[in-house]
């Protein structure tokens, strides 16, 4: 399998996030990335590149993303020192945000502060914008677009290995520590070179509510998350069960929501649930946002996978024997990170 490494990942490099009320520092974390390319180098496990230079980047970026977001991205860092020039110092955390009631907030009327804007454009607190988010946000995407012209030339799969992650990021919002949502940007390529119906399958704990977003009214794209309960589980606002698409899109979204302590036979239930809906849905390419978050030691999850679990995940995801993209997603457990992606594609090659 090739991996598309993010050269860049390390220029995103967040200091504090807001986490339950409180500065912390930040659990998403450059070493994350690290362990799991020393993994994959210390078992051979295949050729490990950089994108390519001359990919159809923008146009992959803005069939996801709104144009005045993406610039918002391009802009954010000088905008922010521009504010305050103390600010080149700290990252940038919003502080306030519009809320999406009838009258409450001005939505048509968007503000000049970079303040408010920041708040315009971010859906929590927990997502620190530092001086390179946007280069390594970007050469992430870069990584995932390359990873669908790998399979296009006829590899099985292949596996964008990113940070900052992408599956919490909308069209035009950013959160849960993510910018470009890679996924998304895969999914979308991948039918804009004539695959017919994609389908992006969701194994990270948190729900990828950007990603549903992208997606909710579309047919050509089933969209399928199993995670962490949203009553109980961030990002809260999105991922139960009753939604299940809208318009030409209604019946293209499943999710699975499970329990905080959920072991990993009833998870694998579910993630046999979503295949053979995979299945029924005659996909053509499958994306799938890998976050190993659902690892029983992770800081900021629930559920009690073990590293062994994930080689059995990777072989149910081989049996669809589709076309495969895989994006870098969650997973905070930094020492064990590795060894759980390692063992996806390890089970996905066995």
């Amino acid at each position: 399998m090739k991996t598309f490494h993010n050269t860049a990942h390390h220029m995103h490099a967040g200091k504090q996030e807001m986490f339950r009320g409180k500065l912390v520092d930040c659990h998403e974390v450059p070493d994350r990335l690290e362990y799991v390319l020393a993994e994959l180098k210390r078992r051979k496990m295949g050729n490990i590149l950089a994108p390519a230079d001359d990919l159809p980047l923008q146009a992959a970026l803005e069939a996801v993303h709104t144009r005045e977001y993406l610039e918002f991205l391009a802009t954010a860092w000088e905008d922010w020192v521009q504010l305050d020039p103390t600010n080149a110092q700290r990252d940038a955390l919003p502080s306030v945000w519009p809320l999406a009631q009838a009258h409450a907030f001005r939505l048509d009327a968007p503000p000049l502060n970079f303040a408010a804007r920041l708040g315009q454009y971010a859906f929590d607190s927990g997502t620190p914008l530092t001086a390179g988010s946007w280069q390594a946000a970007r050469q992430g995407a870069a990584c995932a677009l390359a990873a669908v012209h790998a399979v296009l030339a006829g590899e099985r799969a292949a596996f964008a290995l990113t940070r900052p992650p992408g599956h919490h990021a909308g069209p035009a919002y950013m959160g849960g520590y993510c910018f470009i949502n890679n996924a998304a940007v895969a999914a979308q390529a991948l039918r804009d070179v004539g695959k017919k119906r994609v389908a992006i399958l969701d194994i990270d704990y948190h729900h990828g509510n950007g990603t549903q977003t992208c997606f909710y009214e579309r047919a050509d794209i089933f969209t399928l998350s199993i995670h962490g309960d949203p009553r109980t589980e961030y990002p809260f606002f999105l991922g139960h069960a009753d939604e299940r698409g809208a318009g030409a899109g209604a019946g293209f979204n499943l999710n699975i929501p499970l329990p905080r302590g959920t072991g990993f036979e009833q998870w694998f239930a579910a993630l046999q649930q979503a295949i053979a809906q995979v299945r029924q849905f005659q996909a053509e390419a499958l994306v799938v946002p890998l976050g190993v978050d659902t690892f029983e030691g992770d800081p900021i999850s629930g559920f009690k996978l073990r590293s062994a679990d994930y080689l059995s995940i990777g072989q149910a995801l081989r049996e669809l024997a589709l076309p495969t993209v895989l994006t870098f997603e969650g997973g905070y457990a930094v020492g064990e990170v590795g060894v759980n992606v390692a063992n996806v594609l390890e089970g996905f090659e066995a």
